[in-house]
Formats: C-alpha cells, structure tokens, sequence
C-alpha cells in the first residue's frame, strides 16, 4: 500500500475511535462553533512523579521551567474537535522527611486543573538525601489518584530519577498489573546515561507498564529562544490578570497565587514565563471556575444570580444582580479579545522559535520536556486523541 494511503488510513482510524463509533463520510451532525472548547467528557490525566534526592536539582528545575511547555503541547491534542480536559497529578519521591511508611512518597497535589497550584508547588519542591522507591511512588499514585474508567482517556504516569529502580520492599511489577487494569501507561525517564539506565532496571517499568523508556541529561542547560513577540506578550499577561474577578472563600488568595506564579516563571526566564503566558490564553487549559466570576458565568450562565455577594469584591457587593451580570460580560468581552490577540502573537513567536532552532546545528541534550513531548504525540494517538 502507498506510504500516503497508510498515513491516510491511520488518521481516519484514530477519528474513528476519537468519536467512539463508525459513520459515514458525511456526517449528520454539525461542528460546534468554538474548536478550543473543552470536550464534554474525554480527558487526558497526567501524574508527574519526581525524585527528589539529592542528586535530582536539574531535574526539579527542568519541571519547573517546562511545565508550561508540557501543557501547551497537551492543548494542541483534538478529539471530536474539541481539546479533553487535562488534569495533572504531582508526586514527590525519595526525601527522608517523607514518612517511612508510605515509602518517602507523598502526593504534592491530586488530579487537578488548577496549573497556578501545580506550578507553585513546582517551585516549592526541594531535594534531600532519601531512599528512591519506584515501585511505591507508582502504587501509591495509581490507587490514591482519582483516575478516569475506561479506555478513552488518556492516561499516563511519568516517573523520573536514578538509582535502581528495584528498590524498596513494594515490587514494581505489582504496580504494573494496577496500571494495566486501568488502563494507565507508564513512562520511565531515567537522569544519565541510557545503558546505566538500563542496567539500573528502568526499561522494565516502561515494558511492564506499556509505555516508554527514555533518558535525560537532568543537567543539561534548557534550550530557551528570546523573541521579538515576548515583551507583548508581558503586556496582554498583565491585561488579562486584570479581567480575573475573584469570588468566594478562595477568590482573595487564588488572585494572589495567579500573581505569584507569574513572578515565579519569570524568576526562572523571561522565555518559561512566556509559555506560561500562552497557556493562560487559551480557555481549554486555564479555567478557574472554582474563584473566578468570569469562567464561573461561562461554565454556568446563571451563575450571577446565585454567587454570594457577600464574598464578591467591594466594588460589586451593592450592586443590582443585573449589573453584576452587566459587568461579568464586559469584562468576558474583554477577556476574549486579549486572548485573540495572544494567540496571535504565540503563533508568531512559535514561528520565531522553529526557525531559530532550525538554524542550530548538533544535537542537542534530551530534556524532560523534550522527552515528554516525543512520548504524548505517540502515546495519545492510541486513544484517538490527536496532537497537532
């Protein structure tokens, strides 16, 4: 068969299974109006599980510069012409002060689509000298995270360290017969050399858990490219934080957590914040329904009508429900044009970005990111997902 009647075969196999069933090659059904809408019930569940002793500091700064990086790619991922919802879990493993119990393991956040919490703790995480049990870190996040039943989700764990990955009294293999059940692909990503990896047992979780083995130069400098297009980006970033309106027990210190983890990313580079700024401009990734007036009367129209005044800022407590609607809308319409325009201006700095890394010769180190991003493209397909 020709080469393109094959790739041609694969795709129309994928949106087959994307959409669930076999139809026609005229479809009855109409495309909704909105193609970056969140899908109504396709997820794609990530679980981060990281090593934090203390040979593991590049590590934990790659995953805080490249968080951003690994979203934006999972926010180009369609199905049904709709973007699933992402959901990102973080683990840490190997710190002594962590209780021996549960292995030197502990859940840093649950499932969640809160990306300002995940990046918070993100910076926060610190390495320590500890014990690095894999297959515990693995047991624990599949039996404590909320995962999604069936096969039409994507779900997927990368694990990231060194040192042998057979340590510990809780066997691997046992964590991989759960992963399996669930239908959760594991992912090994080993800091240093391949054949050290190998001979440290890294390939036989990614074998037994269906998924991938790969390795890293937890060390190596991030490949960051400046742009022309950052600086506007800056600006319409300060634009858009100015249409968030917080509500409730957590609008006051959700507002606040936005602004930190802004300054944070930009503590790292000018060019991690300005992945963090893409991601905010699109609505299929960053949602904060939970403390912002604004997501909350999209996911909800009546929404107006029923929040608590008592917890609305000062400016809104006396007014009229229908003036508060009033002002949520303006300051949707508001929102939406900054967002326009973001994505406008990231089109062209990824544009900038290709091109600049094309001019470089040699190959360069693998990183967490780059490894991550190679691993979703090929993984999600075999749930129909699509990643442009």
């Amino acid at each position: 068969m020709p080469t393109r009647l094959i790739k041609t075969s694969l795709l129309a196999g994928a949106l087959l299974l994307c959409s669930g069933i076999i139809y026609t090659a005229v479809s009855k059904n109409k495309p909704h109006s909105d193609p970056f809408s969140p899908h109504p019930s396709r997820k794609i569940q990530v679980a981060i599980l990281l090593d934090v002793s203390n040979s593991m500091d590049g590590l934990i700064s790659q995953a805080k510069a490249q968080l951003w990086n690994m979203v934006s790619i999972l926010g180009k991922s369609s199905c049904d012409g709709y973007t699933p919802k992402i959901e990102i879990a973080l683990y840490e493993y190997g710190r002594s002060s962590n209780k021996p119990s549960a292995g030197y393991v502990e859940q840093i956040t649950p499932f969640t689509t809160d990306l300002d919490e995940v990046s918070r703790q993100l910076f926060r995480l610190s390495t320590m000298g500890g014990d690095e049990y894999c297959g515990q870190v693995m047991y624990n996040s599949l039996n404590e995270l909320k995962w999604e039943d069936g096969p039409d989700h994507y779900k997927v764990i990368f694990i990231a360290g060194n040192e042998d990955f057979l340590q510990g009294n809780l066997p691997f293999t046992k964590a991989c017969s759960i992963a399996k059940q669930k239908k959760v692909v594991v992912n090994t990503i080993y800091c240093g050399d391949r054949m050290q990896g190998m001979q440290e047992h890294w390939n036989l979780g990614a074998e037994c858990g269906n998924g991938s083995f790969t390795h890293i130069n937890s060390d190596a400098a991030i490949d960051m490219v400046a742009t022309p297009y950052d600086d506007r980006l800056f600006e319409l970033n300060k634009q858009l934080n100015n249409t968030y309106i917080g509500y409730g027990a957590l609008g006051r210190e959700s507002k606040a957590k936005q602004e930190e983890a802004d300054v944070q990313n930009y503590s790292m580079s000018k060019e991690v914040a300005a992945d963090r700024v893409a991601v905010k401009g699109k609505k299929s990734l960053y949602k904060n329904t939970q403390w912002d007036l604004v997501d909350a009367q999209e996911a909800d129209p009546q929404f107006y009508n029923k929040v608590d005044k008592a917890t609305l800022p000062e400016m809104l407590k006396n007014k009229s429900r229908a003036e508060i609607k009033i002002y949520i809308d303006e300051q949707t319409a508001k929102r939406n044009q900054i967002r326009k325009e973001l994505e406008s201006v990231q089109l062209n700095r990824e544009k900038f970005i290709t091109a600049e890394k094309t001019k470089k010769s040699g190959k360069s180190d693998p990183t967490l990111a780059t490894e991550i991003e190679k691993i979703i493209r090929d993984q999600a397909r075999r749930t129909g997902i699509l990643i442009q």
